[in-house]
């Protein structure tokens, strides 16, 4: 189990997880399949809505042809200190896609403004994770952290940005 969190609180999760083919066929609604089955997905339609599982190493170029075709894009996170999910949102988005876009792993509270930022709509928890901090935490943690070191995304400067301004100010 897990549990879904979004920017507005707890939501429902309407995906099924399928692994392999044969599954597809047993699922109704809505699911969600790693690479290996989106293209049988998409062939026989048979679900209503099609997420996909992505590894947060996986390149943009790799599944650019499904940003179309997909309503959900699930970005796995092994880990809470494994940011490369964070940029391959960003990249995502800048490719062009529109859909849910949905962080997946043990990420910690502190990281839910970023997740925002960076383009993901839902953050899915592990329980133990949720357990440990639950989703009032994340909504609080979510207005708290306001300031990021990264350039391009959340709104007004960078935290790099504001240093480089004031020493050119200071000069």
């Amino acid at each position: 189990m897990s549990l879904l969190i979004g920017a507005e609180g707890v939501r429902p999760d309407a995906y099924q997880p399928v692994e392999d083919c044969a599954d597809l066929s047993l699922t109704d609604g809505p699911v969600l399949v790693p690479l290996t089955v989106i293209d049988e997905a998409l062939t026989h339609r048979r679900n209503e809505r099609i997420g996909l599982l992505l590894a947060n190493d996986i390149g943009v170029d790799a599944v650019r042809d499904y940003l179309g075709s997909v309503s959900l894009i699930a970005v796995t996170f092994p880990s809470f200190s494994d940011g490369r999910g964070f940029t391959l949102a960003r990249r995502l988005r800048r490719a062009g896609f529109q859909g849910t876009l949905r962080a997946r792993g043990p990420l910690i509270a502190d990281e839910f403004y970023d997740a925002l930022a960076c383009g993901f709509d839902e953050v899915e928890l592990p329980d133990e994770m949720a357990a440990r901090q639950p989703p009032e935490q994340w909504l609080r943690q979510k207005s708290i952290v306001t300031a990021y070191y990264q350039n391009g995304y959340g709104e007004g400067q960078s935290i790099l940005e504001q240093r480089m301004a004031a020493r050119k100010a200071a000069e």
